[in-house]
């Protein structure tokens, strides 16, 4: 009960320095710099704050694959783009989304959502090998069975009919154009993600205050609408991953890989 209630009393901040994204780093108006994470950190799988994050990762994961993907379906499936949301509306729909989810998981998990993101912090040591591995696990699981929900609403033969929200490279594009793309792209998040969660910012730009989801929403939203034409934009390796397992065509396998 000891453990328990340690955990309860810590929470998410049990290990605080390992969860970068939010408003977190924007708490403190002197700027301090945090040890870098150890490759394995064995206390964390005794915590539930642990298990919390991973759950919370999955829920987001599996949120964003359903609005975005519906979202997605719906412009498909009208015969004339004018009376549907369009690629602006999609390109909305995922900045949105990432936004809310983002400022709603931050303080659980720090609000990953895409293994790409969780990649790129583990490169930094902004957090270790094993909360990685199991955030990337977990997020891959949410977009799945986010994108089979989907698949149950439309029904098998209209999902496939409308490509099952799984990304692929446009005609007239190569696997190469769409490759860049996605590098770019991705990088664009990535880049974002730093910048706004960067902790140097309370010595230096004290003055600007920042909601770290917003610049992060609005990132995801821009780089939507660059690249939608091209593949349909897979930033978020667990999205591409969700849709194209529940979508399950060679085309979307192809260009997937």
């Amino acid at each position: 009960m000891e453990g328990k209630e340690e955990d309860v009393k810590l929470g998410a901040n049990k290990f605080s320095e390992r969860q970068p994204i939010g408003t977190s780093a924007q708490s403190d108006k002197d700027y301090k710099e945090p040890p870098p994470a150890p490759l394995f950190e064995p206390g964390e799988l005794k915590s539930w704050s642990f298990y919390r994050a991973g759950i919370a990762e999955f829920m987001a994961t599996f949120l964003f694959l359903y609005i975005t993907v519906l979202t997605v379906m719906g412009v498909s499936k009208s015969n004339t783009k004018c009376s549907t949301v369009g690629i602006q509306g999609i390109a909305w729909a995922f900045g949105g989304m990432i936004f809310a989810l983002v400022y709603c998981t931050a303080g659980i998990s720090g609000g990953h959502i895409n293994p790409a993101v969780t990649f790129g912090l583990l490169l930094a040591r902004k957090l270790s090998l094993t909360r990685a591995v199991f955030y990337m696990v977990m997020q891959c699981l949410g977009a799945v069975c986010g994108a089979g929900v989907v698949k149950g609403f439309e029904g098998s033969k209209n999902y496939e009919r409308l490509g099952g929200g799984a990304n692929v490279v446009a005609h007239g594009y190569t696997k190469g154009d769409g490759l860049g793309a996605e590098i770019i792209g991705t990088f664009v998040l990535v880049y974002t993600v730093f910048s706004a969660t960067d902790a140097k910012r309370n010595a230096r730009d004290s003055h600007v205050p920042i909601l770290a989801p917003l610049p992060i929403g609005f990132a995801v939203f821009l780089v939507h609408l660059a690249t939608i034409p091209i593949t349909g934009t897979g930033i978020n390796p667990a999205r591409s991953l969700g849709a194209a397992i529940i979508f399950n065509k060679d085309h979307a396998w192809d260009d997937h890989v």
